[in-house]
């Protein structure tokens, strides 16, 4: 017998919506709505691939040749891009997670980001994914449990379709204020007004677009939520929503995702790359604190 590359699968149903998550990143594998399908599927015996799906924890996106300056220490991680020598997506891409609850509509997991090299701190974190009546939710949990401030950042990485559309053909809108120009590391040098190629503002078709970098000054919904959609021609939309804390939207849009000639990538995120060097956005939690943050998935069919 072979074994999953991703671990156990777990599997939530809850009337017309059912989800799964994996053992290892604590990763959205799959999310059907009414019969549609909302995550690319790929192979069985086949790792997850690019980050597809992971939680990306204590940084979302890169750092710098693994290198950080912490508080006049310098700190050396290990490098795990060594295509652009970056430390990539945090230390839990390819850790076990371990299940603290389960219902039919919801699942908790929970792994330690234990002291190593080049981070010498010590959180506890979990993640719930929760069914709703026309997508998911899920919820974020840092808890501080050494004995120094930490610096922390999060993000997520699903990759989302509309199942019975050519990825290629949906529509993408976003509306942002700037984006991030990257240098040939694939780190932000600068972070500039919309140009014609960046603006999202109102929608544009998938295939048209060639798009890696994160965008800020996302606008906000009553809810106080930042909205990402994909919209089919038909008029239905996958909403990716981002709730408080979540101040940046990585897009990357793809041709090596596995049995997909395009696939797109919505990443909400707390920094943008490299934030254990630049400072933007990054948290320093206290010992004992804890973050909470929420964003989820919604289909209107």
């Amino acid at each position: 017998m072979i074994a999953d590359p991703t671990g156990t699968r777990f599997t939530l149903r809850a009337a017309d919506v059912s989800a799964e998550v994996t053992e290892v990143g604590a990763a959205l594998r799959a999310l059907r709505v009414a019969g549609v399908d909302l995550v690319p599927a790929y192979p069985d015996d086949a790792p997850t691939p690019a980050a597809s799906g992971i939680v990306l924890v204590p940084w979302p996106n890169r750092i710098r040749d693994g290198r950080w300056n912490d508080d006049g220490e310098e700190r050396q991680l290990a490098i795990t891009e060594p295509k652009f020598g970056n430390a990539s997506h945090g230390l839990l891409r390819y850790t076990a997670y371990r299940v603290e609850s389960q219902t039919d509509g919801s699942l908790t997991l929970r792994a330690d980001v234990y002291p190593q090299t080049g981070y010498p701190y010590h959180l506890a974190t979990s993640v719930t994914y929760a069914l709703t009546a026309d997508g998911i939710e899920v919820i974020h949990t840092i808890d501080n449990v050494g004995a120094d401030a930490a610096p922390v950042a999060l993000g997520t990485h699903p990759y989302l379709q509309i199942s019975d559309v050519d990825t290629a053909d949906l529509t993408l809108q976003l509306e942002a204020e700037t984006w991030f120009r990257l240098d040939e590391q694939n780190i932000p040098v600068a972070e500039e007004p919309l140009d014609e190629a960046h603006d999202l503002r109102e929608p544009r078709r998938v295939g048209d677009l060639a798009l890696d970098g994160a965008f800020a000054g996302l606008a906000r919904d009553a809810h106080d939520r930042a909205n990402t959609v994909l919209a089919a021609p038909d008029g239905r939309r996958l909403v990716v929503w981002a709730g408080t804390g979540f101040d940046y939207v990585q897009l990357f849009v793809t041709d090596r995702y596995p049995g997909h000639d395009v696939a797109v990538a919505i990443e909400p995120m707390t920094a943008p790359a490299d934030a254990f060097n630049s400072g933007r956005s990054l948290r320093r939690l206290a010992p004992g604190e804890r973050w909470e943050l929420h964003w989820g998935v919604r289909f209107d069919a």
